[in-house]
């Protein structure tokens, strides 16, 4: 096995002394220009690279950021930690991914982990922390911001879609197309997007004084999503329109209304997700949604985490962000409206 190339290495070939080294690879650092092209140019015939771990020991910065996520199955995720990991590389951060499984049951372990990596903060993607892990991270003097999931009273950042009006936007729409028994396929019961979504869903056609028809669970996981929506079209007053919590699994509802029961979406049964994830504008579902507005939740996420890396004293901030409906052919339109 080659012998692993070391800082000292460069420095007696530059002929320099090894915190001159450390310096020129400390962005910056004052170096003179002929001592770094000197110390590169000896690093390129070493093959050499800085430990950027080993260097963070020593500044009190890794320039890691951990991302925390219970799940990848659901679309919405892959694109939003794509966008993050971009804009985090574009603020000299980098991050370092660990899921928990579904549901977040190992949240606690991943995350403790997390912390011997000596990351510089920690972004969770829709899981929950617990009051312990909380007061950890705070005496580390790591922030924590949670992305699409809130923890009320946690004192935590956190940035959402603004998940009642979204609701209330789907619950609106259906009224207006004229729906008589509108049924809701729930998230995870434990995550505030779902409550808030359902909470903005029902308040909508309460005010209409309409109600809500029905209610199934679908833990925001497609195969619970589908027995959900065969319990609700089995029953003997069966929906005429399915709000679904997300659409990893409202596609799995189409799917099974359209393949299983030969039902036709929109004609029987109008369905209307949340997230706009890319697989809900392809031809075969094109499914009317609320979408979530990653790429302005990524950035409203990443400055308030750098606002808390600059400023630990800082109070945090809950950030709520509106999404528009995205009208599409999955759901009746209302009576003169064009998509």
């Amino acid at each position: 096995m080659a012998k692993k190339v070391t800082s000292l290495d460069v420095a007696r070939l530059a002929g320099v002394s090894q915190s001159a080294v450390s310096r020129v690879f400390t962005q910056g650092a004052s170096v003179s220009p002929d001592m770094s092209k000197r110390v590169r140019a000896a690093a390129e015939t070493l093959g050499y690279r800085p430990n950027a771990l080993a260097r963070g020991l020593i500044t009190g910065r890794t320039k890691i950021i951990g991302l925390v996520v219970a799940y990848l199955d659901n679309p919405f995720y892959p694109d939003a930690l794509e966008k993050l990991s971009t804009a985090l590389q574009a603020e000299g951060y980098h991050l370092l991914v660990f899921t928990t499984g579904k549901h977040g049951v190992d949240t606690d372990r991943v995350i403790s982990e997390l912390l011997d990596y000596q990351v510089d903060g920690i972004i969770t993607a829709s899981i929950t922390l617990s009051g312990e892990l909380t007061r950890r991270c705070a005496a580390a003097g790591i922030p924590v911001i949670l992305f699409n999931r809130g923890i009320p009273g946690s004192g935590l950042a956190a940035v959402t879609s603004d998940n009642r009006a979204g609701g209330r936007k789907a619950a609106e729409f259906l009224l207006a197309g004229g729906h008589a028994r509108i049924a809701h396929i729930t998230g995870f019961a434990g995550a505030s997007t779902s409550r808030d979504r359902r909470a903005g869903f029902e308040a909508a056609l309460d005010a209409a004084g309409q109600g809500l028809h029905a209610v199934e669970d679908g833990r925001y996981d497609r195969a619970t999503a589908a027995e959900a929506t065969r319990r609700l079209m089995d029953r003997p007053d069966p929906p005429d329109a399915i709000f679904v919590a997300n659409d990893h699994m409202a596609l799995a509802v189409m799917d099974v209304l359209r393949f299983d029961l030969g039902l036709k979406v929109p004609e029987d049964v109008s369905i209307l997700g949340y997230d706009d994830v890319p697989m809900a504008a392809w031809p075969a579902y094109d499914l009317t949604t609320v979408r979530q507005p990653t790429r302005r939740m990524v950035q409203a996420t990443v400055e308030e985490l750098m606002a808390l890396l600059e400023t630990p004293t800082r109070t945090a901030r809950s950030i709520e962000i509106d999404g528009p409906l995205v009208v599409r052919g999955s759901a009746r339109l209302p009576e003169g409206q064009d998509r």
